[in-house]
């Protein structure tokens, strides 16, 4: 544990005892959310993106001190095994390193290697390396006789040679620099697969390619993976002209690769002509191909750790949209033969009234729709129509305006993401929230729900269907899926939850709470009624003291029997209000958002004991602006009526869009035409930007100016304006 707590200390530049504290908190099952807010005084204020790679960190050495000892077992079993080497496997300080130590005492299948050890081959390699024998055919005749072996003279050079190669091919510090080598100069090339020109014609960039191994990124990486498994492309690792200098390496420790005892004396030696000659002959027969084999490893882990980084950023961006608030609001799920869906929700969520019309299949049916349309509107007093974007979505925009404006209506149109509605309108979780509605119908009540609030609809879908990532299918499912979990988890504790309101999806993203807490709390609803205080949730059950502790703070009351329960201050600050509202002189309700109290009680820090600094100051921040939500004000796109398809886009032409997906590489905007256009990333300002994500995100409305149309391929270029 002590080792854990130094390692962390010195990655994370942090004092010893916050270290030691964290660790504490997540052995005893504390949640990211709950400390990075109401533990700050025990790790120093850490931010919870911090915290989170703290716990992946920690979980990454937990998992190297298991193998560690695995290995360890393993070794005490053998013998001849160096002490040297175990002093290394003690000093190993990542997973990769620790297998190349171990990997000569694994046991495996035989290879050449080994099965020349055993016909009584390696005192040959060993004289071979040493230089004391040469490989004349005379001195091999010579050196078998009077080693009393009898074998093809040729056979015995290739089962030495095999020894030579793979010895050095399972030297740590050989593999270490030759990585070190292939990361820092080597280049990613790739080939066009012979005959596969027009099955990989989305590969043609690639065809005959090249990129240095430390530039490449991580979009491009994952391309040209992608085209590799689909056997269009092959790949390689290559030094700049292939040649391998490996005067570059300090390999003289290798002299001695036969003789560890004299190992220590190894820096005062020198490889010979001849040593280096096997050297390069194991560099192209074995150990090119395991590095080449590492190093796409190592890139494929980080192309992929980019891509869900990118995925977990805009996912974060689109759930931490602004939300338009409890409106009444019509979900319009547009179509053209199979109709146009609605579904009428009121300003808490609710479904009041659904149906489907037709505008598009007949002129009889375009004014019965137009007539449906204006009643449901007028009958429920609808303040906004939320239409998805997919297919027909313009045309039904464009209907919908025209009533508006023709009925002199004040409502408003606006079209919104579908991405995932249709996912959620068949899982368990829609079917179980409207059993009696169509699946066409769910997906229109999702549609109406996201644009109230983005946060509390789409926790229910699968962040991997919401569509703000790229490559999403080229990446480890498992790291993906924890990834967007965390997200939405940070996400739901930093905005709140009203627990009165809150469907079992968005309870269950609540530090502390679990899907069996989250849906005991929504039976405790439906029984019992309103929940009246934050207190009540210990009788719910599976809530205990410990889980109470963690989700409290996360949970709004609002107008309830405590006037904090609807703010973030946690249940054990509420002695602290009280006492600061008392140093006041005034009630609590006085207190909350009273700006000139709050910056009195700044300054009388000293005057209240047994709270650290960290505490009292959020405290005071909530009761300045109590519940207060982090998500921006709420603003939507307004395309041009003019612009309904790709045909209708002219160069030179503004508009305004919605940003829909941040990359490395620039931006995709929604213009309207329902083909995004890509902002590359030299075309969001006119200065450098080194992260698309300093400037747009996703869900953000922006102007652009299109630069080129390029209809067949489906493709839209465009330039941000006013960024």
């Amino acid at each position: 544990m002590r080792r854990l707590e130094n390692t962390l200390s010195r990655e994370f530049s942090i004092q010893e005892k916050y270290s030691r504290n964290i660790l504490a908190m997540f052995e005893e099952g504390a949640t990211v959310p709950f400390i990075a807010r109401y533990r700050k005084e025990s790790t120093g204020g850490m931010l919870d993106v911090d915290l989170r790679r703290f716990h992946e960190r920690w979980q990454y050495l937990v998992e190297l001190e298991k193998r560690r000892m695995s290995i360890l077992t393993v070794l005490e079993n053998k013998p001849d095994c160096p002490k040297g080497v175990i002093t290394k496997i003690n000093q190993a300080i990542t997973k990769s390193e620790l297998e190349d130590i171990f990997a000569p005492f694994k046991t495996t299948r035989k290879s050449k290697a080994s099965e020349a050890i055993e016909i009584g081959l390696k005192p040959l390699a060993e004289d071979l390396w040493a230089g004391t024998l040469s490989e004349q055919p005379k001195d091999l005749v010579q050196w078998m006789k009077n080693n009393s072996l009898e074998m093809e003279v040729q056979k015995a050079l290739e089962g030495a040679l095999d020894i030579i190669i793979e010895t050095l091919s399972q030297d740590t510090e050989l593999l270490k620099q030759g990585r070190s080598l292939l990361l820092s100069i080597g280049e990613v090339q790739s080939k066009l697969v012979r005959g596969k020109k027009d099955l990989g014609e989305k590969y043609r960039d690639y065809f005959d390619y090249s990129e240095a191994v430390k530039k490449i990124p991580s979009h491009r990486l994952l391309a040209l993976f992608r085209g590799k498994k689909e056997a269009i492309l092959k790949l390689s690792i290559n030094l700049p002209n292939e040649t391998v200098d490996l005067s570059r390496l300090n390999l003289d420790h290798l002299a001695f690769i036969f003789s560890p005892q004299v190992e220590r004396n190894a820096a005062l030696c020198k490889l010979s002509v001849n040593q280096k000659r096997y050297l390069f002959l194991a560099w192209e027969k074995k150990l090119s191909a395991k590095l080449e084999s590492d190093i796409f490893s190592v890139l494929k882990e980080q192309a992929e750790e980019g891509a869900i980084n990118v995925f977990a950023n805009n996912l974060n961006d689109l759930l931490m949209s602004a939300p338009a608030g409890p409106h009444r609001v019509i979900g319009v799920d547009p179509g053209f033969r199979n109709g146009v869906k609605l579904a009428v929700i009121n300003e808490f969520g609710e479904v009041v009234d659904h149906g489907v019309i037709y505008p598009f299949t007949s002129d009889a049916q375009k004014q019965k729709a137009i007539s449906s349309l204006l009643n449901y509107i007028t009958q429920h007093n609808v303040e906004w129509l939320a239409i998805g974007n997919g297919t027909a979505s313009r045309e039904t925009e464009q209907l919908a305006n025209q009533l508006i404006e023709k009925e002199g209506l004040s409502c408003r149109a606006v079209v919104v993401s579908e991405a995932g509605a249709s996912v959620y309108s068949a899982s368990d979780v829609a079917i179980s929230e409207f059993p009696d509605l169509d699946v066409t119908i769910r997906g229109a009540v999702s549609i109406a729900r996201r644009f109230q609030d983005p946060l509390a609809e789409l926790v229910k879908i699968d962040p991997q269907a919401i569509g703000v990532g790229q490559y999403q299918h080229d990446v480890k499912p498992a790291q993906l899926a924890s990834s967007l979990a965390n997200v939405v988890e940070d996400c739901v504790n930093k905005v709140g939850v009203d627990v009165n309101l809150a469907s079992a999806s968005l309870l269950s993203y609540v530090a502390g709470l679990s899907n069996r807490m989250a849906q005991n709390i929504i039976d405790y609803r439906r029984q019992k009624g309103r929940i009246e205080s934050r207190g009540e949730l210990l009788k719910v059950k599976g809530i205990g003291a410990k889980g109470f502790e963690q989700c409290a703070g996360f949970l709004r009351v609002l107008e309830g029997c405590e006037v904090l329960d609807s703010s973030g201050v946690h249940p054990e600050s509420y002695p602290l209000v009280r006492t600061m509202a008392k140093a006041m002189n005034m009630q609590i309700q006085s207190l909350l958002g009273n700006v000139s109290a709050i910056n009195q009680l700044q300054l009388k820090f000293a005057d209240f004991s047994g709270v650290d600094r960290y505490t009292f100051d959020d405290t005071l921040k909530e009761l300045a602006k109590p519940g207060r939500d982090p998500r921006p004000e709420f603003r939507y796109a307004e395309f041009d009526q003019g612009v309904q398809s790709m045909s209708d886009l002219v160069e030179g032409m503004s508009l305004e869009g919605v940003v829909t997906n941040v990359a490395a590489f620039g931006a995709f905007v929604d213009i309207g035409v329902h083909q995004d256009g890509l902002i590359h990333i030299s075309q969001l300002a006119d200065r450098f930007v080194k992260d698309p994500r300093d400037l747009v995100r996703v869900g953000q409305v922006i102007k652009v100016t299109v630069l080129e149309v390029d209809e067949k391929r489906k493709r839209i270029s465009l330039k941000a304006t006013g960024l």
